[in-house]
Order: C-alpha cells, then structure tokens, then sequence
C-alpha cells in the first residue's frame, strides 16, 4: 500500500542505498512493514538503531503526509511504479518516493539534459542559459533543473519558450514555491506537461543541506549534465561530479578566465569534462541512441539568443570567422572622448519608448519606483518568462537596474 511506501521512505538512520537493498530480500516496503525483530535481525548491514527504525510500527506520520498529498493535488510515484524513471532507479542511492505536481514525462525514451549553474550569474550566464535551454528543446531534448534562482530557472524558461518538456526537482516540498519569484515559473512547467518532482514529504522547507541531496536527482535522471557557470564553490560542481559518478556525460559552456564566476566550471574542462557552444553540442551527442527524437539545429540558426525571442531586439556583432583586413585609420584624426556616451535621461524615455516592443514599454512605464519583480509579473500580467526576458533586454540597454532582494527600478530617474 502506499501508505507503507511513504513510512518506508520516511524511516530515520537508514540510507537510499540501504532502503534498496532491502528491497532485494523482502517483496515491496508492506512485507518489510510486516517483518519482526528475527526476520530483520537476519538481514545484512542492518545494526541496533536502523533495526529499530524498521520496528516502529507506528503508521500516522505516513498518512498524514498521504492526506497532505491528496488535499494538495501532489501525486506519489514509488520506487516501484512503472511510472518511475529508469535512469534513476538505476543510480545506487535511489529514492524510495517521488512527490510531484504535474506530469512525469517519459523521461526513458528522449535524451534527458540537465542544465545547471550558479544563482548569482552574470549576465552573459543568463542569456547563455536561455539560449542553451531553448535550443536544447528545440533539438528534442528534455530538460532538468533545479528551478532555482539564476541559471537554472533561465534555462527552463529558454525550453519552455521553445516548447520543450521541462521537470523542475526540487529540494523541498512540492507544495512549496522557492524562490517565491519564480512561482509563475513553477506554474508554467506544470501546465507545460512536465513537473515538479521531489523526494521531500509536502511542507518541507528549502533547509540548504537539501540541495546538494537533491543533485544526485538531477544528474541521475539525465544522459547529461551541462554546467554553464559555476563559481570555485558551487553546488553545480557536486552535481557535475555526481554526474560522472554515475557514469552521465559532462558538458560545460566554457567562459571568461578572468571572471570569478566561471572558475569552478572552467576548471571541469581540465578535469575532460566536454566543451560545447550549442544546445545541438550538447543533444547531437544522443542522437544514435534517440533517433527518432532528437533533430538537428538548422545550419544557420535564426539570430542570437535573445533576438530569437523578440524580433526587434538589438543586433549582436558576431566576430568573424576569418581575419579580415581592417581599414586604414589616420589616429591623429580620431577625437577620443574621455567619458563613455551617457545613456538617455528619463526626459528621453518619451521618444525611446516608441522603439520598445510591448512588454519592455508596458515595464517601463509601470517601474516609477522599485520594485519586487513578483510585482513586475503580477501587475504587467506577463509570464514569468516573458518579463525575464524583457527585463534582461532593458537591462542591456541600460534603461533598468536589478537591486538587491531581486527588485528593479529605472536606472535613470526624473530631476
């Protein structure tokens, strides 16, 4: 029954790896239920205090969490449901129960790749991170993430906007929203066909010793796992090396040496981790395995990656791919300015927000103060994924200005 899988997975002092085990001498978690203190006492590896924990009978904390699930709309996939992805249930640490809002998607048949990296990105790492999610998606990938804050949830905002299949895993309960500004983002993977998928009971705080267990999720669902920028000490490195236990492919997008940001992902590449500059780098590597799923990008794929997403976005000078001659220039000529080009006032804006597409104009207008961009996403009735992307834009032309506490405001204020 149910109710004895969620008191098995619950059960204090024992690990995943031995909860498995286990499970290779009695039938399911109700015949261990139903063991007494001889039949365990004749099990390996098992000593007083984990004997103990399987001796305590006592059902009302698992039918407690079982009511929460029902009350809450959140499902229940047991380690052995047919339901439950093999990948996973082949790592040696499974775990023994899934909560999950959403739909679990068929995650055997299609190449499964998480994209992971730093909360505190750069900017270059969230417009990579976007541009990597969606063309991942678009080459047929799924992809995995830890929803979080930064990469992570740029990445699947990126395969949502391609229409992609995302699952979002979760280091707490799957009724929780963590960050709460991404809540829109929880909504949308949902509705998307995909999920949000945890080994947490539902109210289960985001406790930050959570997050490296639940890496192990990350990379044991995936063919692969991409970093695209991870800092000295990043959580994103436990997943990668996780990853390369479990015998899953590394990829890194290779960045700035000079940045802080990019060091523990730089330094991956000198540990063979795979380079890539594409999301087609990345799900080509699958496609012998998945061919009917995975489809190559197009030989010349459609502008950058923000401009992919909004066709009036500025061009990006693309180096080019052969030196070519540069023209002869009399520097006695050139008038060097001392200061860099002042960006517009907010006098200006008037004329500026005539160029703007709608939901950058509709954002200006509405940030007369700082703002919470769970305000932004509430009052603008844009998509979570939508503002992201208009707020990234603003930033770059230098009309907004992120502030501590993930609030904006104009970055040229009225005199």
């Amino acid at each position: 029954m149910l109710v004895h899988w969620i008191w098995y997975a619950t059960r204090p002092s024992l690990t995943d790896r031995q909860k498995r085990r286990l499970l290779e001498v009695f039938a399911d978690p109700e015949d261990v239920y139903f063991a007494d203190k001889k039949a365990l006492a004749q099990t390996e590896d098992l000593n007083a205090a984990e004997q103990e924990a399987l001796l305590d009978k006592d059902l009302s904390e698992a039918e407690r969490i079982l009511n929460q699930c029902v009350d809450r709309g959140i499902s229940v996939c047991t380690y052995q449901d047919v339901a439950y992805p093999q990948r996973l249930k082949n790592i040696i640490d499974p775990p023994m129960v899934l909560y999950y809002k959403g739909q679990i998607p068929e995650m055997d048949d299609a190449p499964v790749i998480a994209a992971v990296g730093t909360r505190k990105a750069s900017v270059y790492g969230l417009n990579i991170a976007m541009r990597m999610g969606y063309q991942m998606a678009s080459c047929g990938g799924q992809i995995v993430s830890g929803i979080a804050d930064g990469v992570d949830g740029k990445a699947m905002e990126g395969a949502l906007l391609a229409g992609g299949t995302v699952v979002g895993i979760l280091g707490f309960g799957a009724d929780v929203v963590y960050p709460k500004c991404n809540r829109q983002l929880f909504e949308d993977v949902v509705r998307s066909g995909g999920c949000l998928l945890t080994e947490f009971p539902p109210e289960t705080p985001p406790y930050k010793w959570n997050f490296p267990k639940r890496n192990r999720i990350i990379s044991g669902l995936s063919n692969g796992v991409v970093v695209i920028e991870a800092p000295e000490r990043s959580g994103s490195l436990i997943t990668a090396r996780q990853a390369a236990e479990q015998g899953r492919d590394v990829f890194v997008v290779p960045g700035n040496v000079d940045m802080a940001g990019f060091v523990g992902s730089n330094a991956l590449l000198r540990e063979g981790a795979i380079p890539v500059r594409n999301g087609w780098d990345v799900v080509g590597e699958y496609e012998a395995l998945y061919p009917q799923r995975v489809r190559p990008m197009k030989e010349n794929p459609p502008m950058s990656t923000l401009e992919a997403w909004e066709t009036d976005a500025p061009k990006v000078a693309q180096k080019p791919l052969s030196p070519t001659k540069k023209p002869t220039v009399d520097r006695k000529k050139v008038k060097k300015p001392i200061d860099k080009e002042e960006k517009p006032h907010y006098s200006d804006l008037v004329s500026v927000l005539s160029k703007l597409p709608e939901s950058q104009r509709r954002i200006v207008e509405l940030l007369t103060a700082p703002m919470l961009v769970d305000e932004v996403i509430a009052q603008t009735g844009l998509s979570a994924g939508a503002v992201s992307v208009a707020l990234t834009m603003l930033e770059i032309k230098g009309l907004v200005l992120r502030l501590p506490g993930n609030r904006v405001e104009l970055k040229h204020k009225a005199k």
